[in-house]
């Protein structure tokens, strides 16, 4: 089939020139380039037939520049031996490979990572699950929240190439079962909280014994045979401590299954939401209040169920500006049978249900999504989705066929055709999207720093995949690194504005948080097309003026601090 017909002029043909109409493409967008990296990492579910339930549920991925060297390195979550006997020492510790990736003479990028976690003083030896990338003490170095079925884990950076467990004297274990944090300023003080979302309520004493409802097979359990239970919110008191304010905010009244979390301004009221994906309960939008209180307005937001008002498996989540509008959508990644959903933001913290008339509907329906990402892929200044694939339920399929871990899909990529619809270019997008695995966590970031979104994906019992973006068309491109007046980046709360004469702007959000259990390249990235002049962007400051910067060059990066800028005065868009 011809799978660029569909596309309006302009729209990805000239990306996919010269790419056969055929899943058997030349050239394809995305190249696995993981054995040349020298990364080599498989996540363990540990798992010996007694199907525990977070075998299951795999871990994310992190990709951020901890040494600030200009590249970006890789964390990835570990799991390993689970069971009553089982302990830390049993268990390999997650892994830290640092980026030390150069160009040759003729300028093509050559991949080649180190592991750096001994030397670098990382030692988690928890179940993990997730990780969060933040900077709570404002030394403008990347420090990493690591999230456990069990206690959780807070690595200070040291500035130095190095990292220290500050997780009892900043207070911020969780005992329960984490998965998915995001560092966030939710009261405007200046300084990092940190929100952390909780599954369910299970111990191994609780473990039960569940079957597949087709095949009678033992199999995992859903979520709803365990009790769901309460995200935590930690505020950041400056002094290197936390308190957890999960009371007083709000968030402990409510008991779900909370797996992926995102945090931003969805009603455009100049203070951070928080958003939460539930398995098999409501979603939740904690609408800030100010003074670090939150109100949960996903049901009247129309964020809370799909449009046929019904629960979905909320796995991964993502905030970005698809259509233009100048606000922040919403997409959570949901289990097979269901479908994705796509949620477009209407103004004022108002959501719809769009995702029958936007084509991503139907082609989620087999597959069950985990961790997922808004990138614009072939820099055509629309944004466009990944999401990373695999069951949690026996596949009955794989069953006949023998497979011993019946439970790997492929993972798919989505175009943005510029009209409210998307379209599965999977087939285009290069053979790695053909290969089946169960695929968890997903982090985008440019790790060889051209300007187009690479991935990173971390799978069950596999090897993780680092997947370079080739992508023939070539387009122009921006970078932006925001920065406070110190230094640090802003990872939530700094917006950026792509001005294009009289077309409306293109909104950037910096974030680090989002996809599921995973984090993000903080940097912003727009897609030019075939413009090359120099542009123009404004940046809205969190708490303080916006600014306006002129004649940037563009296929470069660009830091760009506060106060730097023109200060303007007009209203924001």
């Amino acid at each position: 089939m011809n799978r660029c017909r569909s596309f309006p002029a302009g729209r990805l043909l000239a990306a996919l020139a010269g790419l056969a109409l055929t899943p058997a493409v030349a050239a394809p967008v995305f190249e696995d380039v993981t054995e040349a990296s020298g990364v080599s990492f498989t996540y363990d579910n540990g798992g010996t037939g007694n199907f525990y339930f977070p075998e299951i549920m795999g871990a994310g991925v992190a990709v951020l520049d901890y040494d600030r060297d200009g590249r970006l390195d890789i964390y990835f979550v570990q799991g390993g031996a689970l069971g009553p006997e089982a302990g830390p020492e049993q268990r390999e510790s997650d892994r830290l490979f640092r980026n030390e990736s150069e160009r040759d003479a003729d300028g093509r990028w050559r991949p080649r990572f180190t592991d750096v976690t001994d030397q670098a003083g990382i030692d988690a030896r928890g179940y993990g699950m997730g990780v969060a990338v933040g900077d709570y003490d404002g030394n403008g170095y990347p420090d990493l929240y690591v999230l456990n079925f069990g206690s959780n884990q807070l690595f200070r950076n040291n500035g130095d190439g190095t990292f220290t467990d500050v997780t009892a004297e900043a207070g911020v274990d969780e005992p329960r079962w984490s998965v998915s944090a995001s560092f966030a300023d939710l009261d405007g003080d200046g300084r990092e909280d940190l929100v952390v979302a909780n599954y369910v309520d299970f111990s191994l004493a609780s473990h039960r014994e569940c079957r597949s409802a087709t095949t009678s097979q033992r199999d995992y359990c859903s979520p709803s045979a365990y009790d769901g239970i309460s995200d935590t919110l930690f505020r950041n008191l400056g002094n290197g401590r936390f308190e957890n304010s999960s009371e007083a905010s709000g968030l402990a009244a409510v008991e779900r299954h909370g797996l992926g979390v995102i945090s931003a301004d969805f009603n455009d009221d100049g203070r951070i939401d928080i958003y939460v994906a539930n398995d098999g309960s409501p979603n939740s939008l904690w609408i800030n209040q100010g003074d670090l209180r939150f109100v949960d307005d996903a049901f009247l937001a129309g964020a809370a169920v799909n449009a046929d008002g019904m629960t979905e498996a909320g796995m991964g989540v993502d905030a970005g500006d698809y259509n233009r509008s100048g606000r922040d959508d919403l997409f959570v990644t949901h289990m097979r049978r269901e479908s994705n959903t796509l949620y477009r933001n209407e103004g004022n913290g108002w959501f719809s249900d769009v995702t029958s008339t936007s084509g991503l509907g139907a082609s989620s329906l087999p597959k069950t999504g985990f961790g997922t990402a808004w990138l614009d892929f072939d820099n055509d200044g629309w944004l466009d989705l990944a999401v990373a694939n695999g069951a949690v339920v026996i596949e009955e399929d794989l069953v006949a066929a023998g497979d011993p871990f019946p439970y790997h899909q492929p993972n798919q990529l989505f175009a943005n055709l510029g009209d409210g619809r998307f379209e599965d270019v999977s087939d285009a997008a290069g053979p790695v999207f053909a290969v089946s695995r169960v695929s968890r966590g997903l982090a985008v970031g440019d790790l060889d720093n051209d300007g187009m979104a690479d991935l990173v994906i971390a799978n069950i019992n596999s090897p993780a995949r680092i997947l370079v973006n080739r992508d023939p068309g070539r387009r122009h491109w921006l970078g932006l690194s925001l920065r406070d007046p110190s230094g640090r980046i802003e990872r939530t709360q700094a917006v950026a504005w792509l001005e294009r004469g009289d077309d409306p702007p293109l909104r950037r959000r910096s974030r680090a948080d989002g996809s599921y259990a995973s984090a993000n390249d903080a940097r912003v990235l727009f897609g030019l097309g075939s413009d090359s002049a120099p542009v123009t962007v404004r940046v809205d400051w969190p708490d303080g003026p916006s600014e306006r910067f002129e004649k940037l060059t563009v296929d470069r990066y660009h830091e760009l601090r506060r106060g730097q800028g023109r200060e303007i005065t007009e209203e924001r868009p």
